[in-house]
This record gives C-alpha cells, structure tokens and sequence, in this order.
C-alpha cells in the first residue's frame, strides 16, 4: 500500500445527514436550555429585588410603592410578591406602552381623586393632592353658598305665595299682567272671608239680659206681624 492510501484509510468518514440533524438539534436544545436558564436566574433574581423592595416599604411605613412602567410577566411577579405580604396592587397605563403597577396597604388604599389622576394618564404626587383637597373644600364652600341661597329663594317664594305676588308671578304670562293681580287681590280679599274678631265672639251679657233681648225682639217680631195683617184688611 503506497503513503495515499494508507492516510485516506487512516481519515475518518465524513457523518452521515441524519447524524448531522442529530447534532443540530442538541446543539439547538442545548441553547434553548441555557436561554431558559437565564431567564429564570433573571426572574429569581427580579424576584428578590421586588421582595427586598416590598419588605422595605413595609418598615418604612409608607402609603404606597410606585414601580417603573414594565411587561405583564414582570408587573405578575410584583402582584404575586405583593399577595403574599397582604398588600393591594394596582396597574394603571396601556398594555404594551406605559402600564405600570402601584403598591398599596391593606388598610389605606388609594383615594377616588388618585385614582381618577392616574387613570387618566397623569402623575400623583403630593403637590397634586393638596391642589385637589383644595378645591374640593373650594366646592364644598361654594355648594353651601348655594344651598342657603336655594333656601333663601324657597323662603321668599313661600312669603310671595302668602302675599298673592306668586300667583302674579305665575300666571302673568297666561292671562296677562292686569288680571293676574286682581285674581292676587281677590285671592288676599277670600283669606279674610269668614274671619271674625275674638273679641265679637265674646258675649259679655249676663242670662237675664240675653233672655230680655229675646223675649223683646219675639215681641217686636209679632207687632210687626200685627201690622201687616191690619193694614191687609183695610185694603180688602
């Protein structure tokens, strides 16, 4: 056998293709394992920075723990850390763009004012919830101002109604201005209808003259009575 022929027997076979796909699917599984490796070394390691986090925020007694703006599988991590301390969660934000998430106390959670500010897009602070306690006592001020004018209206309108003004006022437009307060005149003339002064009540004649008065108004009664049937039977 010449020096050729011995190296090429020496030389391995080139592998065959389905030897070949084997080793490409290790190759990429081995990848794949090592990516997946990572990610979970990444999340454990994201875990116990949010941990240390939250364990924080409950020493230090503070209303709430507000996060950076992150993705669904790491806002989950936050809840679920946040679920187990006995703590609200919160997510405000689009999906995908700005969704962030906001930790609170079981006992203290967030007002209407904060989360009506931070589901509109904006930002809580502290500057903002003094200018909107302000001016909720602004309105507050401003509807008892209204509520003792409404009653003041309601009082006037009750004194007008009295006074027969209201009826002027009301149907003025349908019946015209003139007629509208002589039906207010006459309506004040009825009030008075019927009306007698306490003192005319009183009878302050004794029995005796009271049966007098009667028994002189029978008599004049039947003097009259009289004259009227003489003077009857002179004229027949």
């Amino acid at each position: 056998m010449d020096l050729l022929g011995s190296i090429l027997n020496s030389m391995q076979k080139p592998p065959s293709t389905s030897e070949a796909q084997r080793n490409a699917m290790r190759q990429q599984r081995e990848a794949m394992e090592k990516k997946q490796k990572e990610m979970k070394n990444m999340l454990n390691k994201f875990r116990k920075n949010i941990e240390e986090k939250i364990a924080k925020f409950i020493k230090d007694n503070k209303f709430s723990l507000e996060f950076e703006p992150m993705e669904q599988m790491y806002r989950s991590i936050i809840r679920d850390v946040a679920d187990v301390a006995g703590l609200q969660v919160y997510s405000f934000g689009q999906e995908g763009v700005d969704r962030y998430s906001v930790i609170y106390t079981k006992e203290m959670g967030p007002s209407e004012d904060e989360l009506a500010v931070r589901r509109s897009g904006g930002i809580w602070d502290e500057s903002k919830a003094a200018e909107l306690a302000k001016q909720r006592i602004e309105n507050q001020k401003l509807a008892a101002i209204e509520s003792e004018e409404e009653k003041h209206r309601k009082r006037k309108r009750g004194r007008e109604e009295l006074s027969g003004t209201f009826y002027k006022q009301k149907y003025a437009h349908l019946i015209g201005e003139d007629a509208a307060i002589q039906a207010a005149q006459k309506t004040n003339l009825n009030k008075s209808y019927g009306e007698v002064p306490s003192e005319n009540k009183k009878d302050q004649r004794s029995i005796e003259q009271t049966m007098a008065d009667i028994r002189a108004k029978k008599m004049k009664k039947a003097e009259n009575d009289n004259t009227v049937e003489d003077t009857h039977s002179s004229v027949t």
